[in-house]
């Protein structure tokens, strides 16, 4: 796997992703202890709001952004996006209002819903071989699922010789990192410079998301999104409930829960290229979605009857699994997307299905949320059956003749 980092071009791209990660893991952890700094005891619902517009961000931007920019170079996208994050880092240890912190929130994420889909259709066209390209998809997987883990390590050691407002300054470094390694990469300078000049503005904002509509070996995506949010949205929102109030436990222990949820995630990475190279997506992706519904309804059986002694070593057990299946139904999705889309209409594919992807989530967390009340076992059982029936959509639409759609690349291509 790690052999296509010798790969010059892939090589600086990735570290250009890694420091955008760390540099927006610091800004996670800064933001909810400047949140508390200015709202106190509602830093809660600052936090909540925060997110909400994080996701907003996402579902909407992504898809207008990759038609406003179809004309310029991709490097020149992301750099600008970089610079974008940068400049809203640096000015959020000078907020003083809620209000405030919600504006750059929403640029610095509106930066990140460009920056991510360009970046996630430059991969395919500086990596043609299709092994390499499974390989850099198995690694952006892990780095993401290591930031997850070792962002609020380093913030906490940073959290010792500075203030909290001060992480933005490391922040805006990781930005202004990734940026400098974007431009030291070897892009054409023409990649992704559109050649169609009359295509109408938002028939262009619409098109990425179309095509998952429109091409029958995306419209399983549609469904299979779904089910990750639906079943993922669990694990996020709920661990911090069930290990603190049904179990007892302490706060550390909700750390541990969810690192155990990212080793899942993380071993399914480390395998996938050598599972991929013998298996279809079709039999990873539809197995993956059908782990992630059972292990959610043998959550919602231990949580429902009484808590014994093995009932939080057997609910960690299950958020290793649900990490597998979420890793096992997402990391394959990279792979579809450049085989049934031509090169010229990858960078909107990769934002529709970031908008897709990040609407699913924007449903399914305040939902998996709101349906607590029921209770925890309720809960998951609910979340899980949608799950099922979106996997059960995502069985029905991949049908045997569209298992191994491809298309002929017009650069850079398979």
């Amino acid at each position: 796997m790690l052999r296509i980092l010798r790969h010059r071009v892939y090589s600086h791209l990735f570290g250009s992703l890694v420091c955008s990660l760390l540099g927006s893991g610091l800004a996670t952890v800064a933001l909810g202890l400047v949140a508390y700094d200015i709202a106190g005891t509602s830093a809660s619902a600052v936090l909540g709001a925060i997110f909400t517009v994080k996701m907003i961000a996402y579902v909407f931007v992504a898809p207008l952004a990759n038609a406003a920019v179809v004309h310029l170079p991709r490097r020149a996208v992301m750099v600008g996006s970089d610079v974008l994050r940068l400049v809203a880092a640096l000015c959020l240890p000078f907020v003083s209002a809620s209000w405030q912190i919600f504006v750059l929130v929403f640029v610095l994420q509106a930066a990140s819903a460009t920056f991510t889909p360009t970046f996630q259709s430059v991969v395919p066209a500086v990596l043609p071989d299709e092994d390499d390209y499974t390989n850099a998809l198995s690694l952006a997987r892990l780095a993401g699922d290591l930031e997850t883990i070792l962002s609020p390590v380093l913030a906490a050691a940073l959290l010792l010789v500075v203030r909290a407002n001060t992480l933005f300054l490391g922040t805006a470094i990781g930005f202004a990192a990734s940026a400098l390694l974007v431009v030291s990469a070897a892009i054409p300078h023409d990649l992704g410079i559109a050649a169609d000049d009359e295509e109408p503005f938002f028939r262009r904002a619409r098109s990425g998301i179309e095509l998952f509509f429109r091409t029958p070996a995306l419209r399983p995506v549609v469904a299979l999104n779904v089910t990750v949010a639906a079943v993922v949205s669990f694990v996020l929102v709920q661990t911090v409930v069930i290990v603190r109030s049904d179990f007892g436990m302490s706060q550390t222990a909700v750390a541990l829960f969810l690192a155990v949820n990212g080793a899942g995630s993380i071993a399914a990475a480390l395998a996938l290229p050598r599972v991929l190279r013998r298996l279809p997506e079709r039999s990873v992706m539809l197995p993956s979605a059908l782990l992630l519904c059972a292990a959610l309804v043998a959550v919602a059986v231990a949580l429902t009857g009484t808590n014994g002694r093995w009932t939080p070593g057997a609910v960690a057990a299950l958020w290793a699994l649900i990490g597998v299946g979420w890793a096992g139904l997402e990391m394959p999705i990279g792979r579809l997307i450049p085989r049934a889309v031509p090169e010229q209409r990858l960078s909107a594919a990769f934002a529709g299905q970031f908008s897709l992807s990040h609407g699913c989530w924007l449903v399914c967390y305040p939902l998996t949320g709101a349906l607590a009340h029921w209770g925890m076992g309720r809960t998951a059982l609910i979340m899980a059956s949608l799950g099922a029936v979106a996997a059960l959509a995502g069985v029905v639409l991949w049908r045997p003749q569209h298992r191994t759609q491809n298309v002929t690349r017009t650069s850079g291509g398979f």
